[in-house]
């Protein structure tokens, strides 16, 4: 393995990285905790003048749990942005091609190998992977 190529992966690193920045919520959590409000303040309405408010409030679970589920992508995309920026910024300030095995590189930089009959597929930390010919 060498990284003589390394400006194509970082190209290829930035895309990832810019994938994840541009990947959103189907709504930000910004606008589901202003439906939120909204529907919290309808809800008490509701109650006070002794109407159903069995809708709304099912809407409320709805758009917590919809909430929940996008902090927990956004904590995720975190988490990868963090793992591609190492990356990239490890093979930015390589120097030179990699001749022989390094135990070191390889840690940082794989997260498995997948050995089929015909090739090897080669899982990288930040999410991408590259087919190898056997």
């Amino acid at each position: 393995m060498t990284l003589g190529d390394k400006d194509r992966i970082i190209d290829v690193l930035q895309e990832n990285i810019t994938t994840i920045l541009t990947q959103g919520s189907e709504k930000s959590i910004d606008a589901i905790n202003a439906q939120l409000e909204r529907l919290q303040n309808e809800l008490l309405k509701q109650a006070n003048a002794r109407k159903d408010y069995t809708a709304i409030a099912d809407e409320i679970d709805r758009l917590r749990e919809l909430k929940q589920n996008a902090m927990a992508q956004n904590a995720e995309n975190e988490g990868l942005k963090q793992r591609i920026t190492e990356m990239q910024d490890f093979l930015t300030e390589q120097t030179a091609e990699v001749e022989r095995y390094d135990e070191g590189l390889v840690r940082r930089m794989i997260q498995k190998v997948t050995v089929y009959e015909d090739k090897f597929t080669v899982e990288f930390k930040s999410g991408t992977s590259v087919d190898v010919d056997r």
